[in-house]
């Protein structure tokens, strides 16, 4: 899982940063779909040139989290509710695959690594943001695929997990997370027994569950402030 350059001041770290700043702003609903994201607005925000900015941008596309509109600007994307469930289709099938690979290969750490991580969801349930806590869930299930022992699987999945963190943004409904958290340490649970067919089961009624939180309206009549949002990642 990417992880924030701590304090330092090279361009390319900056760069980093940006793009982890962007991807948590888009995965949790702060920037909405259709916000154009202007190459010299974020250079300056970020303080970086637009050479770096133009490849930030093109690795949040890579991740279907950024599309380039008509006049060849990076929008946010703005994924249909076909797209939604055919994403998440694909997503089960893998998961499914990483799951079993952990069960399979688990050593002690894995469980050091999922667990610790799990308890920054808890916390960040427990907050007036609960749009944090799905973002802290979507890197859940990216440790997962970092976890599986296999690079090409660890890419594609990682991929639809974050396009599933913005369809999630986009059309998901309001739900205390704790439920989700609770499905997480089950998980652990049954990749530590070695559970093969038990991890992949729940690993699909979780992503299930997960689907049908998407089919509430998204409004997007307010006003944004591209920067001032930015300013708070």
């Amino acid at each position: 899982m990417d992880r924030q350059p701590a304090g330092s001041t090279r361009p390319a770290d900056r760069a980093d940063a940006a793009f982890l700043s962007l991807r948590s702003a888009i995965v949790e609903a702060a920037l909405p779909p259709g916000t154009r994201l202007p190459e010299d607005l974020l250079a300056q925000q970020y303080g970086v040139s637009r050479t770096l900015i133009r490849g930030t941008l093109a690795r949040l596309t890579a991740a279907g989290l950024v599309e380039t509109g008509k006049a060849k600007s990076a929008l946010v994307a703005d994924p249909s509710l076909t797209e939604a469930k055919e994403t998440f289709e694909v997503r089960r099938c893998l998961e499914r695959e990483a799951v079993r690979r952990i069960a399979l290969a688990w050593q002690p750490a894995m469980g050091d690594t999922l667990t610790a991580h799990v308890e920054r969801e808890l916390a960040a349930a427990t907050t007036p943001r609960p749009q944090v806590s799905g973002r802290l869930g979507a890197e859940f299930h990216i440790l997962l695929a970092e976890l599986c022992g296999n690079a090409l699987l660890q890419r594609y999945l990682s991929e639809v997990i974050w396009r599933c963190a913005l369809i999630l943004a986009v059309h998901g409904r309001d739900h205390d997370q704790r439920g989700s958290v609770a499905e997480h340490r089950q998980l652990i649970e049954l990749l530590a027994a070695g559970d093969a067919d038990g991890a992949e089961a729940l690993v699909v009624q979780h992503i299930a569950a997960v689907e049908e939180r998407t089919l509430a309206d998204v409004d997007d009549g307010a006003q944004l402030d591209l920067a001032a949002v930015l300013r708070r990642y």
